[in-house]
């Protein structure tokens, strides 16, 4: 009887690994994932955003595709409080964790330089550019 209650420990967890607890907000939706290679030289950088996600229960690994979309809603999500439109990852996922520098880009970017940060309005957190040394 006893050999039984890990697999069905298993049979339980198996199913949540596929599971996506992050939505997109409204306002992330208009903002854009660049490629990390892609030349953002004509932006105006606003700052950088560091989001994570579990990427395993227990010792069942969660779907990659799903970690990294949920890691890109969250960055997208963060950038609307940077008063960003475009984000780029700035390395590759480790552990469920990932940077992103945020930026705004096109006509917007001009006028972006002199605008300041609002903080996020809802959840209570705030977000503020990572000052350059």
């Amino acid at each position: 009887m006893r050999q039984k209650t890990p697999f069905a420990a298993l049979l339980v967890m198996l199913p949540l690994t596929a599971c996506t607890w992050v939505t997109m907000t409204p306002a992330g939706q208009s903002v854009r994932v660049a490629r990390a290679d892609e030349d953002l030289s004509g932006c105006t950088r606003r700052g950088e955003i560091g989001v994570s996600v579990k990427d395993r229960l227990g010792p069942i690994e969660r779907n990659h595709i799903k970690v990294i979309d949920e890691l890109e809603m969250l960055a997208r999500n963060e950038a609307v409080g940077l008063n960003a439109n475009t984000v780029q990852p700035k390395a590759a996922p480790d552990d469920g964790e990932q940077r992103f520098l945020a930026y705004v880009c096109g006509a917007a970017a001009s006028s972006a330089a002199t605008t300041a940060p609002t903080p996020a309005a809802d959840d209570g957190a705030q977000t503020y550019p990572v000052q350059e040394r």
